[in-house]
Formats: C-alpha cells, sequence, structure tokens
C-alpha cells in the first residue's frame, strides 16, 4: 500500500508536543483577549474594511493594504491547526491496509460530526456567539478525525490482545 502522502511517524510526536500548550494557550487567548504587545504592529491583510456595514451604506475598506493588528490569534490559531496536522496526517507505527480504512472511516465520520456541528450552530447561535463556534469548528473536524481513529486503533490493539 502506498502511503506517500502521510507524514513520517516522528512528526505525530511532535505533533501532540506542540498541541497540549497550544490548545491551552488558544483557549486562554479566546476566552480572556490576551494580546502578546510583541506580535503587535502593522499586518498585511487582504481587505481592510471598517466592521459590520448597515444596509446601504458606503464601504470605505480598502484591499491589499498594510494595517495596525496584532498577530496573537493568528500565531496560536496557526500553532493549534499544524499541530493538529501533524497528529493527523503522521503514520502509525504499522501502516496497513486496516489502519487506511480505519482512517477512511474516521475521515468519514467526522466529517458528519463537524457538520452536524455546523447545523446546529446555525440553527441555535447567532452573531457574534456564531462566530465563536466557527472558530472552534475550524479545528473540530481535525480533534474528531484523531479521537476516532485512535479509538479504532485502540480497539484493534485490545481485540488483538485478548
Amino acid at each position: 500500500m502506498s502511503t506517500k502522502l502521510l507524514l513520517p511517524h516522528q512528526y505525530k510526536k511532535i505533533g501532540w508536543w506542540l498541541f497540549f500548550p497550544g490548545s491551552i494557550l488558544g483557549l486562554y487567548v479566546l476566552f480572556t483577549s490576551f494580546e502578546w504587545d510583541m506580535l503587535g504592529g502593522k499586518v498585511f491583510t487582504l481587505y481592510a474594511g471598517s466592521g459590520l456595514k448597515i444596509l446601504n451604506e458606503k464601504d470605505t475598506g480598502t484591499f491589499f493594504t498594510w494595517t495596525a493588528g496584532n498577530y496573537t490569534n493568528t500565531v496560536v490559531g496557526l500553532w493549534c491547526l499544524i499541530s493538529l496536522m501533524l497528529i493527523a496526517f503522521s503514520k502509525e507505527e504499522r501502516e496497513d491496509e486496516f489502519i487506511s480504512q480505519y482512517r477512511l472511516e474516521a475521515l468519514l465520520w467526522a466529517t458528519y460530526i463537524n457538520y452536524a456541528v455546523l447545523i446546529f450552530s446555525f440553527i441555535f447561535f447567532f452573531d457574534f456567539e456564531f462566530l465563536y463556534v466557527m472558530i472552534f469548528n475550524m479545528f473540530t473536524i481535525l480533534i474528531f478525525f484523531i479521537a476516532r481513529l485512535n479509538y479504532k486503533l485502540y480497539q484493534e490493539r485490545k481485540g488483538l490482545a485478548l
């Protein structure tokens, strides 16, 4: 079986070591609005608008510009996403057809759960609460995938040990 697109197994360990402090820091930044001063300054943006628009209000935004901002959310978000991707897309120690099938089933399962959460959020969350749910939703498909895959691998190991 060809696993050309998967990373080497060592990257999974690196991902776990990065994920735990990154997720704690991410939750702290999200719930306390913490920002590192050293990450502030001019930020390149594709579009700098003036916030939420009222109907028929003239748009005063500009495209492809530098604006004052802070990179804290960006750095922490990338930290968490990259660590989750290292965990999710690294080979297992023994990568075979069964694990490939488990990966496919876990991805399908994670996609179903992720979109169920999205549908639930569209119905029951509004305004900035919906924005917070969308922020979490960026990470949930990888988290659900990792959880389901590891659970299936645990079940397989437990079944073989009996």
